[in-house]
């Protein structure tokens, strides 16, 4: 075993959990850092960045929700000694152009990117279990899912091999310098194929309404989403409705030498799991 240090920062999180538990089984010597860590980690509290950041090597890095801070923690990073960084980011970042969306990603991707340490950067697709978690599995537990998405279909990706993914880069130094890599699923699904596939797996009527980028920005603030909140993820399907992100890609079949799973194996782990039971 290596006497390298890992930190997984956001180890409470989506995929910052899944990949401190893979890193345990494969035996490396493992700092995970949160709010709620023995090793407490806040991307608003910098005075803690140095105690996160002593005799580590490698940090899996999953950036805060606003622009400017990794750039800061990028250089504390750097003068601390730390050799690689492997950032989470978004599916086709370099098209997203003039989108108000992404633009926290865009900033730590130009931090990461820009300095003098080893780096990845791994461009997720949105998550299938986005349907099982927040923000979608309240209204489908409901019976409809309303969102400003039409006929573009979306290469969802689960989270299970974006874990699967990362700590594999993070195991291997060297091997996936300076890479971007794409993460998607096999293939595209529209939003309402989605739904539907959901519908039938769990034998519950779920239904799809497709519903104007306005009407859904009124809807997720009447649920008490802040304004910018609600802006910013509207303006996530107002991109994604622009098509340019809809591809699919081979990278998690790069790293790790299988294909990615489908979303309807997501869907038979979700509903023996009670996702949507009522």
């Amino acid at each position: 075993m290596s006497n390298d240090t890992t930190v997984v920062l956001g180890a409470t999180g989506n995929t910052g959990r899944r990949v401190a538990a893979r890193l345990r089984l494969r035996g490396t010597r493992l700092r995970t850092a949160s709010r709620s860590s023995q090793t407490p980690f806040d991307w608003f509290r910098p005075a803690d960045w140095d105690q996160v950041l002593q005799s580590v090597t490698t940090v899996y890095v999953v950036p805060p929700t606003v622009p400017g801070p990794v750039h800061d923690f990028v250089a504390r990073a750097e003068a601390a000694g730390v050799r690689r960084l492997v950032l989470l980011s978004g599916h086709g970042a370099d098209d997203w152009g003039d989108s108000a969306f992404g633009l926290d990603m865009r900033s730590a991707e130009e931090a990461v990117r820009g300095s003098t340490l080893e780096w990845t950067v791994l461009r997720a697709a949105n998550f299938a279990q986005n349907f099982d978690g927040p923000p979608f599995h309240a209204p489908l537990a409901a019976g409809e899912l309303a969102l400003p998405a039409g006929t573009v279909p979306e290469p969802f990706i689960d989270v299970e091999d974006v874990a699967d993914v990362a700590a594999t880069v993070l195991s291997e130094p060297g091997r996936h310098a300076g890479r971007v890599y794409e993460l998607t699923g096999p293939r595209g699904l529209t939003w309402a194929e989605a739904v539907e596939l959901i519908s039938r797996a769990s034998g519950l009527p779920i239904a799809y309404r497709q519903i104007s980028p306005a009407e859904y920005t009124a809807a997720l603030v009447q649920e008490g989403w802040s304004e910018d909140e609600a802006h910013l993820l509207t303006e996530m399907f107002v991109l994604l409705e622009r098509g340019t992100l809809a591809r699919t890609t081979h990278d998690v079949a790069t790293v790790l030498g299988r294909a990615p799973r489908t979303f309807e194996d997501f869907v038979l782990r979700a509903v023996a799991a009670g996702a949507w039971r009522r």
